[in-house]
């Protein structure tokens, strides 16, 4: 079964899926939605629009953590806020708004749709619309799009690709490893085994409706891959 390859890397990302008022959240890892919203705007698919949504949101997803990152915060200020029960404006309140610094994820889609799969890794590298990560400011540094990305193999192999991180892990002598073992949040598809997400997207990103999905810890090693000998 095909897989399609993202790599979701920056100074700054956001994958909030709890929060609603002044403290925002992030997730440790791309949600669901998030991964989903970001093919749509490579892909052209307005919010309204519902099919493609559910067509993008019936992949299986996996993510690999190359760099974590570092749990950060931006003290934020907002003005003329509506109160949640509409009785009065505010004329300004603060907001925390987390974010990951510096992390690098592997992000893999898995389905029997080859031309879907074909579609989005087209449009990874002429994307529609701007693409981010969580939030509209955090743009991706390197790109998102994988030459190689579109993988004709399933997911969990697919997620043993090239190490992406910024630095090889070294050993006690300091010489490079010959692998290193990488987390993988796996998406445990039609079971209700595993950790809660609530990010399933059910409708176009305008009704804003996620439902449960469950995703379950493995470890991939990933091999290093020697730098081109110079001619």
């Amino acid at each position: 079964m095909p897989t399609l390859l993202l790599r979701l890397a920056g100074p700054m990302q956001s994958w909030g899926t709890k929060s609603r008022f002044d403290e925002r959240d992030t997730d440790l890892t791309p949600s669901k939605s998030g991964v989903i919203g970001l093919l749509c705007a490579a892909m052209g698919i307005d919010r309204e629009e519902r099919a493609p949504v559910l067509e993008l949101a019936r992949l299986r997803m996996g993510v690999r953590v190359d760099q974590p990152g570092v749990l950060r915060y931006d003290y934020q200020t907002a003005q003329n806020v509506i109160a949640a029960d509409e009785s009065k404006v505010h004329p300004t309140t603060t907001s925390r708004r987390y974010y990951l610094a510096d992390a690098v994820f592997l992000v893999g889609l898995e389905g029997e749709d080859q031309r879907l799969l074909e579609r989005a890794h087209r449009a990874l590298k002429n994307p529609s619309w701007p693409l981010f990560l969580g939030r509209k400011g955090y743009l991706p540094s390197p790109g998102v799009y994988l030459e190689d990305g579109l993988r004709e193999e399933p997911l969990q192999e697919a997620l043993k690709y090239r190490y992406l991180g910024r630095d090889w892990p070294k050993d006690e002598e300091g010489k490079d490893c010959e692998s290193v073992r990488c987390l993988v949040m796996l998406e445990n598809w039609g079971s209700s085994e595993g950790s809660l997400r609530m990010d399933q997207p059910l409708g176009s990103f305008a009704e804003r409706r996620f439902g449960a999905r469950f995703v379950v810890p493995h470890w991939v090693e990933v091999k290093r891959v020697p730098e081109p000998t110079p001619a």
